[in-house]
C-alpha cells in the first residue's frame, strides 16, 4: 500500500503510523486476528478518500480544524492496538473488551468518512461553483474542463478489435432492449468472461445508436459511489453539475434532468462490473422511469431486473480466439504447432475466454517444445489457475468478494473443490458435509441459501432436475451442483496455500497408484486436514498406505470403478472424529464395497452416502453404529440381501438412525422388515425404486416417524393399513406412484398429517370419507384430476388448500 500518497502533513503521518500499529499487530499477536483484518482492509479503502480530502482542503485553502476531528481519531487508534499488543491470551476479559474497542474504531472511521467527508465535499464543491460565477465561466463542457475533468467521461471505448463468440448474445440483448417489455437487464457470467465486451460492442453497434439517442457508459467496479456518478451523467449531459444534498437528492435531481433528455430521443444507460452489496445503490436507478439500463456483473441482482447469463465460447469460437491470441498472423515463430497439439490445449481452458487468451499470449511466437511441455504439464493435473497469475487473479478477486460479505460463503465454496470435476455434485451430500463441518443446519435450508447466494455470484450452476412443488421438508433429492472446471481448480489452489500439515482441507486425486511423496514416507505428517477427499481412476487398485487424520471430520471417497472391487481404506479405523462419510462411484456400473468392519471403531459417525456401489457385505459383520442418524443409499445395489445376511438384528446395528433415503437403487423388491423395528426413525424417503411393490405391512411400528416418501415406485399398488399407527406423520408423499387405486380407509388416525403429496397417481379414483377428520391438513399438492377427488371434502377442512404447481422437468445436468 502507497501509504506516501496521503502526504507528509500531519493527517499523513498519523494514518502512518496507525496502519503500521495494526500491521504489526497482526504479525505478533493472534488473539484480535478478525478484528485487527477488518480494521487493516478499512484503513486501505478509505486511503484514496484521505488523499483526495488533503488535496481539497489544499487547494481550496479550507481551515485546518477541519481534518482535527480525523487527525484525533488516528491518534487514539494508535495508542489502543499498542494496548491491545500487551494484552494476555489468558485475560479473556480484556481480550473481549479491547476486540470490543477495535470495532468501535474502525465503526467511527466509516462513519466519519460516510457522513463528515461528505459534508467536506458538498461545501468544497459549492466553493468551486462560487470561484466559477465570480470569473463569470460558462457552463459548457469548454468553461469548465479544468475543473470538471476528473468526473471522467461516460463514452465507452472501443471494444477489442478482434472478437468472437458475441453475435449471438448481442442480437438476444438488441432484440431485448429494443421491446418495451423490458427496461433493466444484467449481463452475468464469471469474471473474465467478456462481459465489458459486450457491454462496448452493444454501445458501439450501428442499430444500438439509431434506437437510442442518448448512451451513458459508467465503469462502477467495486466502491459503487452513487453521488459522483450521477454527477458524471450531468457533466457528460452538458448540464449544470449541481451540489447535492444527499443521496436522495442526487437520484431526484438525475430523474428531473433524464425527464429532459427523453423528450429529445430514447435513454440507454450501461452500468459496468457491478459488484455485490450495490443492491441499495441499483435500487434507486429502479426507481427512476422513462429510461433503459443494461448492467454487467459477476452477480445476479434479479430484484433489480432480469438476468442475461452469458454463456462461455463453443469448442470453434474457443479455437479462434485462442490461435488469434497464441499464433503470431505472419506464420513467424520456430514453427507451428500442429492441429492436434492446438485443439488438447484449448479443450484444457473450458472455453473461458480470459484463459484462451492468457494462455494463448503465453505460447505466442514459442517453438513447439514449450507448446508440448505446456500440455505435459496440463495432462499432469497442473492447472492454468497455478501458472497463469493473470487469470488466477481475475477470479481470485470474487472470492476476494465473499471474504468481504460473508466468511462462511467463501468456506463453502472451497469444499466443492472436494468433488471431481466435470461431475454433478448432490445437493443431499453438501448439506450433510455441511451440517457437521460447519454447523448449518440439519435439514439443509441454509445450506441451500448458501448455494443460491453462490449461484447468484456465478460461482456455480445449481440445476433442479425436477421443479414440481415437490419441498417436502426440504427434501432436495433433484437439486444438483455444477462447477466450472476452473473455479474448482482455484478452489484447490487456494486449500493448497497452506502446508500439507496444515491444510483444512486436504484434496487428493490419485493416478493410478502414484501416491504422492508424503503419503509413501516411513514416518506420516500428522495432517490436521477436517476435510478429507481422496480421488482415484479406473487403475487404482485399492491398495491403501497409511494415513493420520485425527481431526478429519468428512471423508469423501470418489472413484472409477465398474467390475473390481472397492476397499474402505484401513487408516479410516484411527478417525476418530469423523462424522461424515460419503462414497461415490463414478463408474458406469456398480462396484462392490467391500472392508465395513472399519466401521465399527467410528463412534462418531453420523451421516453415510454410498452411490453407484454394491453392499451384499454390509451387515456380514457385526459392525455397530450407534451414533449413526442419516444413511442414504443412491443407485446402490443388493441392499435387500445385505441386511438378510445380517448377523445382527437392524435395531442394534442401527440404534439411533433417525432418517433413511433409499433413491434409485432397481434391485430393491421389498423394504427390509427390520427397518419396521428403528423406532427412533423420523424420516423414510424411498423414491425411483422401480422393482419395489409393496412396504411392510409393520411399518405401523415406526412411532416416531414424521415424513414418510414413497415417490416415483411404480409398482407400489397399496399402502399398508398400519400406517394408520404413524400418528407423528407429519408429510406424507406417494408422487409418482403410479398403481396406487385407493387410500387406506385408516388415513383417518394420521391427525397429525400437514402434507400430503399425491402427484401423478393416475391410479386413484376416489377417496376415503374418513379424510374429513384431517382438520389439521394444510396442503395438499396434486394435478388437476386429483384436486377434484378432494373439492367436494374443501368445506369441511378449514385449513386445507389445493396446489396444483407447473410441472417442469430439467434433463441438462445429464
Amino acid at each position: 500500500m502507497a501509504l506516501e500518497l496521503v502526504g507528509g502533513a500531519a493527517l499523513g503521518a498519523v494514518f502512518e503510523k496507525l496502519f503500521a500499529a495494526v500491521v504489526d499487530a497482526s504479525n505478533k499477536t493472534t488473539q484480535f486476528d478478525s478484528s485487527l483484518k477488518k480494521l487493516e482492509e478499512t484503513l486501505k479503502s478509505i486511503n484514496p478518500s484521505i488523499l483526495e480530502m488533503k488535496r481539497m482542503n489544499d487547494q481550496l485553502d479550507r481551515p485546518k480544524e477541519e481534518m482535527e476531528k480525523l487527525i484525533k481519531i488516528l491518534k487514539d487508534g494508535e495508542k489502543l492496538i499498542h494496548k491491545c499488543s500487551k494484552v494476555s491470551c489468558c485475560n479473556y476479559f480484556k481480550k473481549w473488551r479491547y476486540a470490543n474497542k477495535i470495532e468501535a474504531l474502525e465503526d467511527s472511521l466509516v462513519k466519519f468518512f460516510q457522513v463528515e467527508l461528505q459534508a467536506q465535499v458538498g461545501r468544497n464543491n459549492l466553493q468551486i461553483l462560487v470561484l466559477l460565477k465570480s470569473n463569470r465561466f460558462s457552463w459548457s463542457n469548454k468553461g469548465v474542463s479544468h475543473n470538471y475533468e476528473s468526473l471522467g467521461s461516460c463514452e465507452p471505448t472501443d471494444p477489442p478489435a478482434f472478437m468472437v463468440g458475441l453475435d449471438v448474445p448481442l442480437k438476444e440483448l438488441k432484440r431485448r432492449l429494443f421491446t418495451d417489455g423490458e427496461s433493466r437487464i444484467v449481463v452475468s457470467a464469471p469474471g473474465g468472461c467478456g462481459k465489458t465486451t459486450l457491454a462496448k460492442r452493444l454501445c458501439h453497434d450501428q442499430q444500438v445508436k439509431e434506437y437510442f439517442q442518448h448512451i451513458f457508459y459508467v465503469t462502477v467496479s467495486k466502491t459503487f459511489n452513487l453521488i459522483p456518478i450521477i454527477k458524471k451523467l450531468f457533466w457528460h449531459s452538458d448540464e449544470q453539475v449541481p451540489g447535492f444534498q444527499n443521496e436522495e437528492d442526487a437520484v431526484n435531481q438525475l430523474e428531473l434532468m433524464l425527464k429532459r433528455k427523453v423528450e429529445s430521443g430514447r435513454i440507454l444507460l450501461v452500468l459496468d462490473d457491478v459488484w455485490s452489496g450495490s443492491e441499495t445503490v441499483l435500487a434507486k436507478f429502479k426507481k427512476i422511469s422513462g429510461y433503459k439500463v443494461l448492467v454487467t456483473s459477476r452477480n445476479e441482482f434479479p430484484d433489480f431486473g432480469s438476468t442475461y447469463h452469458l454463456k462461455l465460447l463453443n469448442e470453434e469460437d474457443a479455437k479462434t480466439l485462442f490461435r488469434h491470441s497464441a499464433i503470431p498472423e505472419d506464420g513467424s515463430g520456430s514453427s507451428v504447432p500442429s492441429e492436434d497439439l492446438v485443439n488438447t490445449i484449448v479443450r484444457c481452458c473450458k472455453g473461458f475466454p480470459l484463459a484462451l487468451e492468457v494462455v494463448g499470449r503465453s505460447l505466442h511466437g514459442q517453438p513447439v517444445e514449450i507448446w508440448r511441455s505446456t500440455l505435459m504439464k496440463l495432462s499432469e493435473g497442473q492447472c492454468i489457475v497455478n501458472s497463469e497469475d493473470e487469470l488466477r487473479n481475475c477470479l481470485q478477486s470474487s472470492l476476494d468478494a465473499l471474504d468481504e460479505e460473508d466468511i462462511m460463503l467463501k468456506e463453502c465454496f472451497m469444499d466443492l473443490g472436494s468433488f471431481p470435476e466435470d461431475q454433478k455434485i448432490p445437493a443431499t451430500a453438501l448439506i450433510d458435509m455441511w451440517a457437521e463441518l460447519h454447523k448449518l443446519d440439519k435439514d439443509g435450508i441454509y445450506a441451500i441459501s448458501n448455494l443460491h447466494k453462490l449461484c447468484s455470484r456465478n460461482l456455480l450452476n445449481l440445476v433442479v432436475t425436477r421443479n414440481d412443488g415437490n419441498e417436502i421438508d426440504w427434501c432436495y433429492n433433484d437439486a444438483f451442483v455444477m462447477q466450472h472446471d476452473l473455479l474448482r481448480d482455484l478452489a484447490i489452489y487456494q486449500s493448497n496455500q497452506e502446508p500439507i500439515e496444515k491444510r483444512k482441507r486436504l484434496i487428493v486425486d490419485l493416478t493410478g497408484n502414484r501416491l504422492p511423496e508424503w503419503w509413501t514416507k516411513e514416518k506420516q505428517p500428522q495432517l490436521s486436514a477436517r476435510l478429507v477427499s481422496i480421488s482415484t481412476d479406473e487403475m487404482f487398485s485399492s491398495s491403501w498406505c497409511n494415513m493420520q487424520l485425527p481431526e478429519a471430520e468428512v471423508l469423501i471417497l470418489n472413484f472409477n470403478q465398474t467390475e473390481n472391487k472397492y476397499e474402505l481404506p484401513e487408516f479410516m479405523k484411527q478417525m476418530d472424529e469423523l462424522k461424515v462419510l460419503v462414497v461415490t462411484n463414478y463408474g458406469f456400473c456398480a462396484a462392490e464395497l467391500t472392508n465395513f468392519s472399519v466401521l465399527s471403531s467410528l463412534s462418531n459417525l453420523k451421516r453415510i452416502r454410498l452411490e453407484q456401489v454394491s453392499i451384499p457385505t454390509l451387515c456380514n459383520t457385526s459392525v455397530v453404529l450407534k451414533n449413526l442418524e442419516k444413511l442414504s443409499l443412491v443407485m446402490c445395489h443388493k441392499i435387500g440381501q445385505a441386511f438378510a445376511s445380517s448377523t445382527i438384528q437392524i435395531r442394534e446395528m442401527l440404534p439411533n438412525l433417525r432418517e433413511i433415503n433409499i433413491d434409485y437403487c432397481n434391485d430393491l423388491v421389498e423394504l427390509p422388515e427390520g427397518f419396521c423395528d428403528l423406532v427412533q426413525l423420523n424420516k423414510l424417503s424411498i423414491s425411483n425404486c422401480h422393482k419395489l411393490s409393496a412396504l411392510p405391512e409393520g411399518i405401523g411400528r415406526l412411532a416416531n416417524l414424521e415424513v414418510l416418501r414413497v415417490s416415483a415406485c411404480t409398482l407400489v399398488s397399496k399402502l399398508p393399513d398400519s400406517m394408520g399407527s404413524l400418528h407423528k406423520l407429519s408429510v406424507l408423499d406417494i408422487t409418482g406412484c403410479l398403481r396406487i387405486r385407493k387410500i387406506p380407509k385408516q388415513i383417518d388416525e394420521l391427525r397429525g398429517l400437514r402434507e400430503f403429496h399425491m402427484r401423478r397417481c393416475p391410479g386413484l379414483r376416489e377417496l376415503p370419507p374418513s379424510v374429513t377428520v384431517l382438520v389439521d391438513l394444510e396442503r395438499v399438492i396434486c394435478d388437476e384430476e386429483t384436486a377434484q377427488l378432494w373439492e367436494c371434502y374443501t368445506h369441511l377442512l378449514p385449513n386445507l388448500t389445493l396446489s396444483v404447481p407447473e410441472e417442469i422437468i430439467n434433463l441438462n445436468w445429464l
